[in-house]
């Protein structure tokens, strides 16, 4: 690993390049924070993507383009002297001095639930109305849901025992087949969001991430049908014309590599 002097002259060297593109590069030049957004949202799930693949070299691309845009926005933001790379980094290093008040001064905590509720009183401190004011409203369904949760708990708000969730789970799923029986589709698809967002609740109590389980799913899923289809072709025998019966032997295959 690099000391401190060569990590800092790396950083330099991005910074470098980055006022070059910005003067030099056609399309670089054009780029605004809005047009970025949506690159940056982009780069984000790839970096999510090697990471659940455990994969640390793509690990280290894709971060890579993640800094990248950080210091792009911060050359953008200093064209218009609304800010630059300096204070992005002076603002969460301040953020995170005042966040963490038993490293840096003498409040005192006995473990990782004690420091997530000081961290949300102190943002209530801060001036935010709410615990849930933080929550990106344009967060994925499933991400945002288990984020409400989190911040909830850490004022207090939660349950006690993961039992107490599962029963909660039960109970949704119960009113869920009610209003199946019944054949409201709006009522329907309002116990369904019930259940997951229960399911999600019981998933922080179990200490899984719903989002990364729910993708190494599909990314199972994926891997299992192309092994399907890849059969099929060497059968010569398109999918839609086998039977369950005959797909299934070939998925149980899928289920043992």
């Amino acid at each position: 690993m690099t000391d401190k002097t060569s990590q800092l002259n790396a950083f330099e060297r991005l910074l470098t390049i980055m006022d070059e593109l910005r003067e030099k590069c056609p399309w670089d030049k054009k780029q605004t924070i809005q047009t970025l957004r949506h690159l940056t949202i982009e780069e984000v799930y790839e970096l999510g993507d090697a990471i659940l693949d455990n994969d640390l070299d793509e690990v280290k691309k894709e971060l890579g383009d993640v800094l990248l845009h950080i210091v792009f926005y911060s050359k953008i933001g200093s064209e218009t002297n609304a800010f630059d790379i300096a204070d992005v980094c002076h603002t969460i290093c301040d953020k995170l001095v005042e966040r963490h008040p038993h490293i840096y001064s003498d409040v005192t905590v006995k473990d990782e639930a004690d420091v997530k509720r000081n961290w949300e009183q102190l943002k209530l401190k801060e001036g935010k109305t709410s615990v849930l004011q933080g929550v990106p409203k344009s967060l994925p369904a499933m991400v945002k849901a288990n984020r409400i949760q989190d911040k909830v708990a850490g004022v207090g708000f939660d349950w006690e025992e993961p039992n107490q969730v599962f029963e909660k789970v039960e109970e949704e799923l119960g009113e869920l087949q009610s209003e199946i029986n019944n054949g409201n589709q709006e009522r329907i698809e309002s116990e369904f969001g019930d259940v997951l967002f229960s399911m999600i609740n019981y998933a922080r109590f179990l200490k899984i991430d719903p989002e990364s389980a729910l993708e190494r799913t599909n990314k199972k899923f994926i891997k299992r049908f192309q092994y399907l289809e890849e059969k099929s072709k060497d059968l010569n025998k398109p999918l839609s014309e086998m039977t369950l019966a005959e797909m299934d032997v070939f998925w149980e295959e899928a289920k043992k590599i």
